[in-house]
């Protein structure tokens, strides 16, 4: 059955983001039908195991930009991987919020945290991580 990957792999090709297969129905990787219109998607195993990936891509990304975060309890270190899962590279314009964080003033942390568009935008989500960066407990 070893076989039958590369065979696969030839016939079907890789393409690594979502796109309309011959028919116009959304595929994606090899062959992997994801339209719901024709019963298509993921395994809720299959979405845990894109997320862990998607951890580490974020975890990888926010200690290389700032090695000091090791140095955090994982609760805060969290809030700032929550933060780049959503913002990407947007949350290093956070200069003054991540050099409080670096200092260990979290309660100003959070309120500068607070004070941004990202807090207006998604209020509910900006407040549990400004809570969580300020008590150091996950919310």
């Amino acid at each position: 059955m070893l076989e039958l990957i590369p065979a696969l792999v030839r016939d079907e090709g890789e393409v690594l983001h979502a796109y309309a297969d011959s028919l116009g129905f959304l595929t994606i990787g090899i062959g992997r039908l994801i339209d719901e219109r024709k019963g298509g998607g993921i395994s809720h195993e299959e979405a845990g195991l894109l997320l862990l990936n998607d951890i580490k891509k974020h975890t990888d990304a926010v200690v290389a930009r700032l090695p000091w975060v090791v140095n955090l309890s994982e609760a805060r270190r969290g809030v700032l991987i929550n933060m780049h899962f959503q913002l990407g590279n947007i949350l290093f314009n956070f200069t003054l919020s991540l050099r409080l964080i670096q200092d260990g003033k979290f309660d100003a942390a959070a309120t500068e945290m607070l004070r941004s568009t990202w807090a207006a935008q998604t209020p509910l989500r900006a407040k549990r991580m400004a809570d969580q960066m300020r008590t150091g407990r996950w919310q």
